[in-house]
């Protein structure tokens, strides 16, 4: 884009529980906005948004005290916990009102920073939206590795668009996200969404750091549901996996049905109770599991007509 005058950059950071990373964060933040703003990269009207979703510590205490003391900093406060993705939304669609861009990141100081720039160049060289994509993954342990590789080869393979080893560490241009303000489903996934808006992109890598300070606020179940959730929020593979297996098995049915009839003929009539076992279970079996998929599509459904927020601002800091 021709580039005329500084643009506004904010960043937006969800917090839950935060309060042993924030005093970092906020520094580290602070230098690199000081120093885009001093190199005319950005608008000495950039700000720093924090978005507190529902903390019970003293994350919001701490983000008012920010805001007190400098007036780059700014606080979203969501009247009550609602995940890691209504939070990022709820802070995303805040700073479309005042930004010419948004980056997002998480609080806990494994994204990098000092890639920020390269975000900014990417904008300024007509980038709508860039992806911040681990160069590696060496601070994950193995099962966490290869879980997250195979989950991004599933999505993609159920027909979902995910851009691999990127988690939500992306900028996003005013006119990405008043179209990405379009998409009205409760269920957010926002990495599947957000390539579907289109318009020209481009990709930064970085090295993905050690968790500062405190815990993650992503353990093994809540990264499962996101799993769960990402795959039915994007693709409807999995109902047509569930016909086509129903088809197999019928198949299977007709060439059991042929089999006992030419044994019946033969005279070998004694049903073996191992084979009747193993059918018995593996067809209950599939039979729970085609209707536990078939739920979560039809619980989906239902919080979609149900049409709630999916958050509510109490208050916003300016």
């Amino acid at each position: 884009m021709e580039r005329e005058k500084e643009q506004i950059l904010y960043v937006v950071i969800p917090c839950y529980n935060e309060q042993e990373v924030l005093p970092e964060t906020s520094k580290r933040l602070l230098e690199k906005m000081t120093s885009l703003i001093d190199r005319g990269m950005i608008s000495g009207e950039s700000k720093i948004m924090f978005v507190n979703d529902g903390s019970r510590d003293r994350t919001w205490e701490m983000i008012e005290n920010l805001h007190d003391s400098n007036p780059i900093y700014l606080g979203v406060k969501l009247s009550r916990n609602r995940g890691h993705q209504n939070a990022l939304l709820g802070g995303l669609m805040t700073a479309k009102e005042y930004a010419d861009m948004v980056i997002s990141m998480d609080a806990d100081l494994q994204d990098d920073i000092d890639v920020v720039d390269q975000f900014v160049e990417k904008y300024y060289e007509g980038c709508e939206i860039v992806y911040g994509v681990r160069s590696a993954r060496d601070t994950d342990t193995i099962f966490k590795k290869y879980t997250a590789e195979g989950f991004y080869k599933i999505i993609n393979m159920m027909g979902g668009e995910v851009i691999p080893n990127h988690a939500d560490y992306r900028l996003m241009s005013r006119r990405a996200l008043e179209e990405l303000e379009n998409y009205k489903e409760v269920n957010l996934f926002l990495r599947g969404i957000v390539p579907m808006i289109g318009f020209k992109t481009d990709v930064v890598t970085y090295e993905r750091q050690k968790r500062f300070a405190g815990e993650s606020k992503y353990p093994l179940k809540k990264m499962l549901a996101l799993a769960v959730d990402g795959i039915t929020s994007l693709s409807i593979k999995p109902i047509r996996f569930i016909v086509f297996l129903g088809m197999f098995i019928f198949v299977c049915s007709i060439a059991m049905l042929i089999y006992s009839l030419v044994q019946h003929f033969l005279g070998n009539t004694s049903i073996g109770w191992t084979s009747l076992i193993v059918s018995i279970w593996a067809i209950g079996g599939l039979q729970l599991l085609a209707i536990g998929v078939i739920g979560e599509y039809i619980g989906k459904i239902y919080l979609e007509t149900k049409e709630r927020p999916k958050y509510i601002i109490e208050r916003v800091l300016r």
